[in-house]
């Protein structure tokens, strides 16, 4: 791979907008390389997914790091997608800021951002909703090279996107909640923060579907975590697996597997976990990308990754069906 040293990013950020710009002005071509993705997708823009995950780690971001001017490039760029697709605001904007301090002793407090918003259901502002996340935050500049995080969580960020836009063209039974959070990579800080102030009763979140790396498996499969914790969600997602393009797979949940293999507390539906929210968790399996500056967009798997993201909206209408279920299993927990 390439070197990619910081010095030569200052000209290349005073470009950011127009990138920005021109993507926006492209996201709803149904363009994309046939010979990256030969998989017709049923529920997802596969082409606007693809190329909003090639936007967000792109070296013009700097990786998104917390606090950058990648991360804050990166967070209008999704604000700005919230509002093509319709999504409603809590108050008068999509941000939720929060000031916090990183897991690593001796750090500094930092200021990160939310993107926040929903879609209703068919009685707005009542009874249990889906909050669905994503962050959108990854490394920066780590030794004078760039860890543009495609897979970790590029791929995320525009797989909430393409879920949100199925649900804005199909109205969900119940309340879904897009949360694309700040500051996963130093201590799931904004999901922390999102839990702590919720824009919602914290009673009427049934569930959390988090998306964190969903796009690059040469094997064609996705882990589903949180079932050995909720074992009433296994149904749920056999029957998810019988309906997806790709192969499903539950685990990655269950203490005893150590806290490497054991993901329960890994990403952002820890804090939900905490707060006895059930959680599901899509993720592949760590590869050789993972937290390293060759995690880039030519390293995904396209044809995945549209696979994928049609098996998340399997997923999130099968959670919209038994949702009511979901709540009395969390109630009586």
């Amino acid at each position: 791979m390439r070197s990619r040293k910081a010095w030569g990013l200052a000209a290349i950020l005073g470009l950011v907008s127009v990138v920005v710009g021109g993507v926006l002005l492209t996201l709803d071509r149904d363009v994309v390389e046939p010979s990256l993705v030969q998989y017709h997708a049923q529920f997802i823009d596969a082409g606007a997914m693809l190329r909003l995950t090639e936007t967000l780690s792109s070296d013009a971001l700097e990786g998104r790091a917390t606090g950058s001017r990648g991360n804050e490039a990166a967070r209008d760029f999704i604000q700005k997608r919230f509002e093509t697709l319709g999504l409603r605001q809590f108050g008068d904007t999509y941000f939720q800021s929060f000031t916090a301090v990183p897991e690593e002793q001796g750090e500094a407090p930092v200021s990160g951002v939310n993107v926040v918003g929903w879609i209703a259901g068919k009685t707005p502002g009542d009874g249990p909703a889906i909050v669905i996340t994503a962050h959108y935050d990854h490394l920066g500049i780590v030794d004078g090279e760039i860890y543009n995080g495609a897979d970790d969580n590029a791929s995320g960020v525009a797989a909430l996107i393409a879920v949100a836009q199925y649900f804005a063209l199909n109205a969900p039974r119940h309340d879904i909640i897009f949360a694309v959070v700040d500051a996963e990579e130093i201590g799931h800080l904004g999901s922390r923060a999102f839990v702590a102030s919720p824009p919602v009763l914290l009673e009427r979140i049934a569930l959390n579907i988090n998306y964190d790396m969903v796009s690059r498996s040469p094997a064609g499969e996705i882990y589903v975590a949180g079932t050995f914790h909720t074992p009433e969600l296994k149904s749920l997602v056999e029957t998810v697996a019988t309906e997806a393009p790709v192969r499903v797979l539950m685990g990655h949940d269950d203490p005893a597997l150590g806290e490497v293999d054991d993901w329960t507390l890994l990403s952002d539906h820890e804090p939900f976990h905490e707060s006895g929210i059930p959680f599901l968790y899509f993720s592949v399996e760590y590869h050789p990308g993972y937290h390293k500056p060759s995690d880039d967009y030519s390293e995904i798997t396209p044809d995945f990754f549209a696979r994928a993201g049609d098996t998340l909206v399997i997923a999130a209408m099968a959670a919209d069906d038994d949702l009511e279920a979901i709540e009395v299993m969390r109630q009586a927990d």
